[in-house]
């Protein structure tokens, strides 16, 4: 496919997803849920999607941590739970990443709108406030974005630590490989403490902006 090609397939693409968005907006302003409710209701979902990630990721460390403790038994067995564990872990990464997504998304939605809405107003003074409202739900969402952005960097590094050492163990099913493999057990768990902290904060911010939100 040429440039011109996958330029006008992006393009179409887009205002293909433009239109889709637009339409679920106004299906759902129809039965009285506007931009506003749906990004609390994102927010919420990208903070139940960081609850989970938190125990996985424990449950990965646990399971590693089986692995670097091996004292007998079958190392196939340690391998493949171990594996499971990663796997997992990269859904609940991608699935918290993906809130995150939609999150941005219905929020930038949200404002734009907002910014037009304000054009419309002939009372000043209700205008000045709605301004005013705007700014503040801005300075709101920042704070939250730039807490779920911290915690959502934390993920890759941890995930591919834990994918170097799987893959390790795949290749070496041995009591040398798990020497080697100890080492490696501190500074993952130092990394998904690190990750779990900043997941705790940016859950912590998540439940102060829908308080806020649903505050008006």
């Amino acid at each position: 496919m040429n440039f011109l090609a996958r330029f006008a397939f992006v393009s179409f693409l887009c205002v293909t997803l433009t239109a889709c968005q637009s339409a679920y907006y106004s299906a759902m302003e129809q039965v009285g849920v506007h931009k506003r409710d749906i990004l609390v209701d994102r927010v919420e979902d990208t903070r139940e999607s960081q609850e989970d990630a938190q125990e996985q990721f424990k449950d990965a460390l646990e399971q590693f941590k089986s692995v670097v403790s091996f004292d007998g038994g079958k190392l196939d067995d340690l391998y493949n739970r171990l594996q499971n564990e990663y796997d997992d872990s990269v859904s609940a990464a991608e699935e918290v990443s993906n809130h995150i997504d939609e999150v941005e998304q219905v929020s930038e939605d949200l404002f734009e709108e907002w910014e037009e809405e304000l054009t419309k107003y002939s009372n000043a003074s209700l205008r000045a406030q709605s301004a005013s409202k705007l700014r503040e739900t801005k300075a709101r969402y920042a704070d939250l974005l730039r807490s779920l952005k911290k915690a959502e960097k934390r993920m890759p590094p941890v995930l591919s630590a834990l994918q170097d050492n799987v893959l390790f163990l795949k290749h070496n099913l041995n009591a040398r490989a798990i020497g080697s493999l100890k080492s490696e057990y501190q500074g993952i768990k130092s990394n998904i403490d690190l990750l779990i902290v900043d997941m705790e904060k940016a859950i912590t911010e998540s439940n102060r902006f829908i308080k806020q939100m649903e505050q008006g």
